[in-house]
């Protein structure tokens, strides 16, 4: 005889629905949104595609570069007629270097001084280069007879010269670029993210860094301010 009031475990009928256990995960009824360290995870993880939109991080420290000459913040400032950011300026760009230029030839870039010069580290490889070189021609195009001139030196890429004049007739580049040269651009200032770009003005003074894809109206604004 089957004893009624046992209190073992009801052996369940197969008819039966299962009843979900309320620790697991989903359990009440998907009306919850995910838990707050995913949705921490998730924006961590937008702001990083974002940034990678516009800048491409260099995986090196510190150490993996020469340490840059200070020496030249000492020098005396060159007075060079035209508008300055003497207010703001942190620095005094090191143009005491001699470069390479796409045919191999030496490129003295003392001989810069006294323009307005925005100082463009890149690379062919840098998809955020890419975005911002049309504006680079445009702008120089449009400033080149003002006094204003635009450097643009290959950092941590060494293309072949038919490779790199390739490149340079693929975006109509029409301002001079540079073999990279790892004392000078240590000189100016590390470099974490390509591109990253300086605006010097005519006296010598480093007025803005940039790093990431410089856009039209940024280009526009801080170069007319120094021309």
């Amino acid at each position: 005889m089957t004893n009624e009031n046992s209190s073992g475990p009801e052996t369940p009928n197969p008819g039966d629905p299962i009843a979900q256990p309320s620790s697991l995960p989903g359990a009440s009824g998907g009306t919850e949104g995910p838990p707050a360290s995913r949705k921490r995870w998730i924006a961590a993880a937008a702001a990083a595609v974002g940034v990678a939109l516009f800048a491409v991080p260099l995986l090196r420290g510190p150490a993996d570069r020469p340490a840059a000459n200070s020496g030249h913040t000492d020098a005396p400032i060159e007075r060079v007629s035209g508008p300055s950011c003497a207010a703001k300026a942190t620095a005094r760009a090191n143009l005491d270097f001699t470069l390479k230029d796409i045919n191999g030839a030496n490129v003295q870039l003392t001989d810069y001084k006294g323009k307005v010069v925005l100082l463009n580290f890149w690379a062919t490889w840098c998809g955020p280069c890419k975005l911002e070189i049309p504006e680079f021609v445009e702008a120089y195009e449009r400033y080149r007879d003002k006094g204003f001139v635009i450097l643009g030196v290959l950092s941590e890429d060494d293309p072949t010269p038919t490779e790199l004049r390739t490149f340079m007739t693929q975006f109509k580049m029409n301002y001079p670029v540079l073999r990279e040269h790892q004392d000078f651009a240590a000189a100016n200032g590390e470099l974490w993210a390509l591109p990253t770009s300086f605006l010097i003005d005519r006296q010598g003074l480093i007025c803005t860094k940039h790093t990431g894809a410089m856009t039209k109206e940024m280009l526009e604004q801080e170069i007319q301010s120094l021309l």
